[in-house]
């Protein structure tokens, strides 16, 4: 196989593997060719990767030797994605009655949530998460992205449990916005005791249920490593009962009256 082919199917098992270890003996069998060209392809991917900030291959050597694929997006990219999303979110048609807005589609835009994950999986690359949790339904999609940059599965907590998921625990907690008493569930065979959880969430105004997915990860002895949220609130009158997490944009200010929306950038920017 000709080098250019080689390092076309070597980039393309890395982007779909992210994280995964691989001794060298397997491409080399792969690619019916020898250690040192692999090597070689290594060393070009690597510098591609690095200079178009989308990550690094990271080698160990010995008997137990390989290589995996760790994808991070630079700081410089990460920040002028999150320009773009403060910029889009700026659109006085976004709002809608209630002073609530518009995001179902970015939510719905496969590319942007994918950008999307791939900023937070950069933040948290290094913090050794086993699982990413959300709560059903709008974080979906965002933590599907997520976990597809870190390789790991996703576990989705519900409001009402499901016969098809078996025994469930189940907790009541304080809603943010609207202070009613909700319930979630997680089913006992979704999550292994002890787990690192990364916990991704659409938009958080005072943490109320972000609160409810910690208390009852604490269920499970899980260790919640990350939170990230695409959206806060910065609302003045609502007391913020999560402090420890990410937020990418951060929505100050939505005047019906003068169909006005302020959005500035969440902590990512600050190094929150």
């Amino acid at each position: 196989m000709k080098r250019s082919n080689r390092l076309v199917a070597l980039t393309n098992f890395f982007i779909e593997n992210p994280w995964e270890h691989k001794q060298l003996p397997h491409f080399v069998k792969l690619l019916n060719t020898t250690k040192a060209s692999i090597s070689e392809d290594l060393d070009i991917i690597d510098s591609v990767f690095q200079n178009e900030g989308l990550g690094y291959l990271k080698r160990a050597t010995g008997a137990a030797g390989g290589v995996k694929y760790i994808p991070e997006f630079s700081r410089g990219k990460s920040e002028k994605f999150i320009e773009e999303l403060r910029q889009m979110l700026e659109d006085p048609v976004r709002i809608l009655p209630g002073g609530y807005l518009y995001m179902s589609d970015i939510l719905g835009d496969p590319k942007k949530t994918r950008e999307i994950g791939r900023v937070f999986a950069s933040a948290f690359s290094m913090l050794e998460i086993d699982v990413v949790v959300t709560v059903a339904t709008k974080g979906i999609p965002l933590a599907y992205a997520v976990a597809s940059f870190l390789n790991v599965p996703v576990v989705i907590v519900r409001r009402d449990p499901k016969v098809t998921e078996g025994s469930s625990v189940s907790i009541n907690y304080v809603s943010g916005s609207s202070r009613r008493i909700q319930s979630m569930v997680l089913p006992k065979r979704s999550l292994q005791e002890g787990a690192n959880v990364c916990i991704i969430d659409d938009f958080m105004k005072a943490g109320g249920t972000i609160t409810g997915m910690i208390n009852l990860l604490a269920e499970f002895n899980a260790n919640v490593k990350a939170i990230g949220v695409l959206a806060e609130a910065d609302d003045e009158e609502e007391e913020r009962v999560v402090e420890d997490y990410t937020s990418l944009v951060k929505i100050s200010n939505v005047d019906i009256k003068q169909k006005h929306i302020e959005v500035n950038s969440g902590n990512f920017s600050t190094g929150g």
